[in-house]
């Protein structure tokens, strides 16, 4: 698309030209402003942003906001994202220029907020950066740009794309467009009455805790990261409200003696010095986790009038606040008969569910007090209950909401941010539903992917992630390349209670304003320490303050690594790399490849390597040519020829092969090797990357890894080359991922 304008009547008749075919997109805007009023309405934010003359459409459509459009209403809460020279300069001068808005899309976005992004071609770096943040911090994201198809389209949950052939005709007709949204939002709140309008929008100023007059503003803005909400103060030590469960409680009873002889009648082990260790289970275990770790917790559960409900109430009340649901059935009881640490034998009572009243004053009151909430569900029926889900299908919008399912539970309220199936869970569910992908060389992680992808869709969800026990967890928005986050080796004796740790510590992370991949990443550490430091029995001991749970006990290093394969570390040569693919292919394993021009290697290559080589068997190293680096990165680059780079990664570790090839793009070498993961940085998260459709010819998957943020090829090279001696290392003009990805 040309940027000239024709001028005299030709440019009316461009633009004459291009409104029939922008007719469909009348309806589009419409539904926009609708959705506009909803978010307002539940007190939420409108961000927009755009570059140039797109800058200016955006802050149109936000002065419309904060002021009005055709007759008064409350002002919302509406910020166009500025690149005024001290935010620019501030920003570019240490992170990359595409992070302009992104960064702002993250210190000012809340999840269920709104994104909308202007931009005539659709490729802007920073405004497709700014779409990816958004997606990844739970805002939905709206893009209006030029004709499609364009990487700003493809980012946004929706797109209105202008089919025009002239950069001022997309800008009028996106000047329609936010007006179009601007009358549709004014429609839905009915502001033809403008008395009524303000006395909906507007409290007594008695609402205030603090006695001030009430702000005109019809927003709520106890939906920042770190919330102070008037109507429910805040409790925890972080200054908002508690981690809410909501779920299933049990009673875990351990049964555990000492076995030394077989029974004479039975070929049956004999326990002696019988002790039983009670403790809760479900989601008491949960709320019990958080409150050892010491954050505020309420749980919303129904416990029955018996004496296993008495014990379990026994445990939880002195750290936890249980609030319960109206219940006439029996707690259930799982007996785990135990010799040592290992297992033996179940025995369950109290299976059989009873019936729950309506929900009480207590219950919705604990729900609208909520800093973040764990919906717990243990297939015992309260997530069923309407009335339940009612109230929580109306949380997404102003906090973050974590669901554990279960095979016999309800499905996920539409818009919770995170839906943390196990991979049995997540394909038993996807099949179910009919989702499940119909192609039988998905296998591995991409068939995870493939489940997970359809649970978004299917759930309405924003985000799903599958644990995958010792292989961390897959997080995909649905869309676009998945992350991975490796677990770190460890030593498991007894895994129960692993999901609800991750669990716990996602929502936890959530809840203060982490992003889903941070709270993904923290989860999976949070749940390796679990299992590592002996599961349930740590919980026994003393509790340790918020955010205190450490790797610990009988753990390898974080680096450790699976054993390299026959074959490992070839010369490069096309016979030797085929040698240990063959090998590795031969035993069933997992072929992992990664790509770059690793002209310096740094900390962060190493992390994003060492966790490429715990998602499978074997990595292989794909390596841009001397003449690849030069036409990608200029002249003077690379600063190590190939057969130098080559030997220092085939020196690590984690590292089984290394291959040069001679393409601006690693898509021809990808079809020799055929690798059944391809690792990508982590700023590719939710993004559709190249050489996915090449990876899916033969059932391969592509992923992301998060990676260190400040380590950057380039940032060294200038840093060695200043004579004003080194630099501290901050967060550079070229990431490392991007020297991952060429």
């Amino acid at each position: 698309m040309t940027s000239v304008t024709p001028y005299d009547r030709r440019h009316v008749d461009e633009l004459s030209t291009a409104l029939p075919a922008f007719a469909p997109n009348v309806d589009l805007a419409s539904r926009w402003g609708r959705r506009m009023a909803s978010v307002f309405k539940d007190g939420g934010r409108l961000l927009a942003a755009g570059n140039g003359g797109s800058a200016a459409q955006a802050q149109h459509l936000t002065a419309e906001l904060v002021g009005r459009y055709h007759q008064d209403r409350p002002p919302f809460s509406a910020i166009c994202l500025t690149a005024e020279t001290s935010t620019l300069t501030a920003v570019i001068n240490d992170y990359p220029p595409e992070e302009l808005f992104a960064r702002q899309v993250q210190a000012h976005g809340r999840p269920g907020d709104l994104l909308v992004l202007f931009s005539t071609s659709g490729r802007s770096p920073n405004v497709v950066s700014a779409a990816l943040r958004g997606r990844e911090c739970g805002l939905t994201v709206l893009a209006l740009t030029g004709p499609a198809p364009n990487p700003l389209a493809a980012a946004a949950h929706e797109a209105l794309c202008v089919d025009a052939g002239f950069t001022a005709t997309v800008q009028e007709l996106h000047l329609v467009s936010l007006h179009l949204m601007c009358a549709a939002l004014d429609h839905e709140l009915g502001t033809g009455s403008r008395g009524a309008a303000r006395e909906d929008a507007r409290p007594e100023p008695s609402a205030r805790e603090d006695g001030a007059p009430s702000s005109p503003a019809r927003v709520d803005d106890s939906r920042t990261h770190h919330p102070e909400t008037t109507r429910h103060p805040p409790t925890d030590k972080q200054g908002r409200g508690p981690l809410v469960i909501i779920g299933d409680a049990l009673l875990d009873v351990d049964v555990v003696g000492t076995a030394h002889r077989l029974a004479p009648d039975a070929p049956v082990p004999v326990l002696d010095d019988i002790v039983e260790h009670p403790r809760p289970g479900g989601a008491g275990l949960a709320a019990q986790m958080a409150a050892r770790d010491g954050h505020d917790v309420v749980l919303v559960t129904g416990v029955g009038d018996d004496e296993a409900g008495s014990v379990l109430i026994g445990l939880l009340e002195h750290d936890v606040h249980v609030v319960a649901l109206p219940y006439d059935g029996p707690t259930p009881v799982k007996r785990r008969v135990r010799s040592g640490s290992q297992s033996l034998l179940r025995l369950d009572t109290g299976t059989t569910p009873g019936r729950y009243g309506d929900v009480t004053a207590a219950v919705a009151d604990a729900l609208d007090g909520a800093g973040c909430v764990l919906v717990s569900d243990y297939g015992r029926g309260i997530t069923a209950l309407p009335a339940v889900r009612e109230r929580l299908a109306a949380l997404p919008n102003t906090v973050p909401v974590v669901w554990d399912p279960h095979p016999r539970g309800s499905a996920p309220v539409p818009g919770t941010h995170l839906v943390t199936p196990n991979r049995t869970e997540a394909a038993a569910e996807a099949k179910r539903l009919g989702e499940a992908p119909h192609t039988p060389e998905l296998t591995g992680l991409a068939a995870v992917n493939a489940d997970a992808s359809a649970l978004v869709t299917a759930w309405q969800s924003r985000a799903v992630a599958v644990t995958l026990g010792s292989g961390g967890a897959l997080l995909t928005y649905g869309d676009g390349a998945p992350t991975v986050s490796p677990a770190p080796a460890v030593h498991c004796v007894d895994p129960c209670g692993a999901g609800d740790r991750f669990a716990v510590t996602a929502a936890l992370e959530l809840g203060r304003g982490s992003l889903p991949t941070e709270a993904v990443a923290a989860a999976v550490h949070a749940a390796s320490a679990y299992v590592a430091a002996g599961g349930p029995v740590t919980l026994a001991g003393p509790a340790t303050p918020a955010g205190a749970a450490t790797l610990a006990g009988p753990m390898t290093s974080a680096t450790a690594l699976p054993p390299r394969p026959p074959h490992a570390q070839p010369d490069g040569t096309d016979r030797e790399i085929a040698a240990l693919l063959d090998s590795v292919r031969g035993t069933g394993g997992t072929i992992v490849a990664a790509g770059g021009c690793f002209d310096l290697l740094h900390a962060g290559h190493i992390a994003t390597l060492q966790g490429a080589r715990r998602l499978g068997d074997c990595l292989v190293v794909c390596i841009n040519s001397d003449a690849s680096v030069s036409r990608l990165k200029g002249p003077g680059r690379p600063l190590v020829p190939a057969s130098d780079r080559a030997r220092v990664l085939l020196a690590l570790e984690c590292v089984d092969a290394v291959a040069v090839f001679d393409e601006d793009t690693p898509e021809a070498i990808l079809e020799r090797l055929r690798p059944d993961i391809w690792v990508k940085g982590g700023d590719y998260a939710g993004a559709d990357v190249p050489e996915a459709a090449v990876l899916s010819r033969w059932g391969g998957q592509v992923v992301t890894l998060a990676y260190l943020a400040g380590r950057s090829t380039t940032r060294l090279a200038a840093t060695a080359a200043s004579s004003a001696g080194p630099a501290p290392l901050t967060h550079p003009s070229t990431t490392h991922s991007e020297e991952m990805t060429s």
